[in-house]
């Protein structure tokens, strides 16, 4: 069965649904939890001399699946690599904390005799997903400000695989006065 699109699941429209604990697996609702397709959140090489930092922040809530979140990783990593190996440091934010439920319904010919509709429809944990909020970064990416233009094309092309609007904010760096400018 094929993974269900994103329309499905990107509204905050319910509570968050975590419980799942290792000390107390009694207290879980969750028996087992899903996968979550992000494991790499620090890509490039993090140095104390980068002198911008982009944030590519949502504009709306949004609840943002963990394979929409690493395709968004991969995206702008890619591109960063090609266009400036050594030269960032990629970071992401956000955390797939939320627990997504499906309930499995049967398709096709004589499907109305097995199913029983939505009675007792609590679901079983699909996927992983992180709730964001307005305002909220998702990623952050820190290099000079020399390479500002293709920080900011890598940004954009990670919120090209993301649900929801997003708008990208640029920081200069302070020095501390301790160190040698």
């Amino acid at each position: 069965m094929r993974i269900r699109p994103a329309r499905t699941t990107r509204k905050l429209n319910s509570q968050a649904w975590a419980r799942y604990s290792i000390k107390k697996p009694k207290k879980n609702y969750i028996k087992a939890l899903p996968h979550t397709s992000l494991l790499i959140f620090r890509m490039g090489t993090d140095r104390p001399d980068y002198d911008i930092r982009l944030l590519l922040t949502s504009e709306q809530d949004v609840q943002l699946r963990s394979n929409a979140l690493e395709a968004a990783r991969q995206a702008a990593n890619k591109y960063l690599e090609r266009e400036i190996p050594n030269g960032y440091f990629l970071r992401v934010i956000t955390y797939p904390h939320n627990v997504l439920r499906e309930k499995r319904m049967a398709t096709g010919a004589g499907a109305d005799r097995i199913s029983q509709g939505m009675t007792l429809a609590f679901g079983k944990p699909s996927a992983v997903a992180a709730r964001v909020f307005e305002g909220e970064p998702v990623f952050e990416l820190k290099t000079d400000s020399s390479k500002r233009k293709v920080a900011y094309t890598a940004l954009k092309r990670a919120a090209s695989k993301l649900s929801g609007t997003y708008k990208i904010v640029v920081e200069k760096i302070e020095k501390e006065k301790g160190e040698a400018a």
